[in-house]
C-alpha cells in the first residue's frame, strides 16, 4: 500500500485555500487525514472534499505534531504566528504568503525552475521546516525565462504586469463585481480595497511604496526573481491592478548576454515543462486571461525580437494566479516532498 500522508491547509475558506482543496482533489493527493484549518471566525464550517464534508477547525486551537505537511494561505501576520509554531512540532509548512520568501534559510520554490534548492534544504540538520512558494506573478515569470536563461545568460528583464484583482483575494473580487454592477445601476461607486476605483480602469499601485519608490508588489518581483534565477539579473517591474477577475497578465522584455532570437526561443520553450506556447501572428493567435482561468499551464504568447537593443526579446506570459500563481505551485512542493523527500516527514 503507498504511503498517505496527513496534510494540514490553513487559510482554508480563502480564494487560495479553496483553489488548494480542489487541486489536492483533481491530482489525487494520497492524504490519510486532511485538516481544513482558519480562524475561529470560520471554526465549524464544512467544506467538501472527495464526497465527504470536513469541519473547519480553528488554526489557533490546532496540533500540527499529528501532519506531516501543512499548505499555508491565511495571510503574512497569521503566517509569521503559526507556521513556526507547526514546523517546530514537525510539520513541514509550505507558505503562500510573503513573510519568509527572503529569509535565506527558507527556500523560495517554483518546482519546474529550483527543484534542486530542496536539495541542501533537507541536508540541514537545523532546517527551518518553513518552505516558501514565490508572489504569483513571480512565479509565471521564472517558469517562461528559466528555459531561455539556461541556453543564453539573461542580463536584464523589464517587465510590466496587468494584474487579476484575484490577487487581492475575494473582497478585490467582490470589489470588481460590486462597482462594476453599480456603475450600470447609475449607483455609488464604493472603494474599499483598492485605492482607486477598478471597474473598467487599471491601477499602478500593488502594495504599498517604498523609499525607492517601487511598490511592495514590485520589490517582491524583484528580489525573488533574483533569488530564484539568478542574483546577477537585473529587474525592473512596473505592477498593475486590471479590471480582470482571474489570471495575470506580463509583457517581459528579455536583454541576454549572446544572441537569441524569436525562433530558437520558441522552440525552446515550446518544449518546456509547465509551459504552453500559443504564438500566432493573426487575430486571436495569442493567449489572454479569459481563455486560461482554471488551467495549469504558463502560457506564452507574442515572442518576437527587440531590434531597439542588442540580444533582446519581448514575450506575453499568462496564467491563472490562483492556480500557478499560488495553490498549484504549493501542491506541487508538497508533490516533490513526497516523491523525493518522504525519508525527511516520516
Amino acid at each position: 500500500m503507498s504511503q498517505k500522508y496527513n496534510i494540514a491547509v490553513a487559510g482554508a475558506t480563502g480564494a487560495v485555500g479553496n483553489e488548494i482543496i480542489q487541486i489536492l482533489d483533481q491530482r489525487d493527493f494520497p492524504i490519510d487525514n486532511l485538516y481544513l484549518l482558519a480562524s475561529s471566525r470560520s471554526k465549524g464550517k464544512k467544506i467538501e472534499f472527495k464526497d465527504q464534508e470536513i469541519i473547519v477547525e480553528d488554526l489557533a486551537e490546532f496540533d500540527f505534531s499529528k501532519t506531516h505537511i501543512g499548505l499555508f494561505s491565511p495571510g503574512g501576520e497569521v503566517s509569521a504566528e503559526f507556521a513556526p509554531k507547526a514546523a517546530k512540532a514537525g510539520c513541514i509548512v509550505i507558505d503562500n504568503t510573503s513573510h519568509f520568501r527572503m529569509n535565506k534559510d527558507v527556500p523560495l520554490i517554483v518546482p519546474e525552475v529550483n527543484a534542486k534548492d530542496l536539495e541542501e534544504f533537507f541536508l540541514d540538520k537545523n532546517k527551518s521546516n518553513i518552505i516558501s512558494n514565490p508572489n504569483c506573478s513571480t512565479i509565471q515569470m521564472v517558469v517562461a525565462l528559466k528555459p531561455l536563461h539556461e541556453k543564453s545568460i539573461i542580463n536584464r528583464i523589464v517587465v510590466s504586469t496587468y494584474q487579476a484583482v484575484s490577487g487581492a483575494g475575494k473582497t478585490g473580487m467582490d470589489e470588481l463585481f460590486n462597482q462594476t454592477q453599480n456603475i450600470y445601476g447609475n449607483q455609488e461607486i464604493k472603494k474599499d480595497k483598492f485605492t482607486k476605483q477598478i471597474a473598467f480602469n487599471a491601477i499602478p499601485h500593488i502594495g504599498s511604496f517604498l523609499e525607492n519608490g517601487n511598490t511592495e508588489e514590485e520589490q517582491k518581483m524583484i528580489d525573488e526573481t533574483k533569488k530564484i534565477l539568478d542574483e546577477g539579473i537585473k529587474v525592473s517591474a512596473t505592477c498593475v491592478r486590471t479590471a480582470v477577475f482571474i489570471g495575470h497578465s506580463e509583457s517581459i522584455n528579455i536583454e541576454f548576454d549572446s544572441p537569441l532570437d524569436e525562433k530558437k526561443a520558441h522552440e525552446i520553450l515550446l518544449k518546456s515543462a509547465g509551459i504552453s506556447v500559443i504564438d500566432h501572428r493573426k487575430d486571436e493567435g495569442y493567449v489572454t486571461p479569459v481563455e486560461i482561468a482554471g488551467e495549469d499551464k504558463v502560457y506564452v504568447s507574442r515572442i518576437r525580437n527587440d531590434n531597439s537593443v542588442d540580444n533582446g526579446l519581448n514575450i506575453w506570459v499568462v496564467s491563472d494566479n490562483l492556480r500557478k500563481g499560488a495553490a498549484l505551485n504549493a501542491v506541487q512542493i508538497a508533490e516533490l516532498l513526497i516523491n523525493k523527500y518522504s525519508n525527511y516527514i516520516i
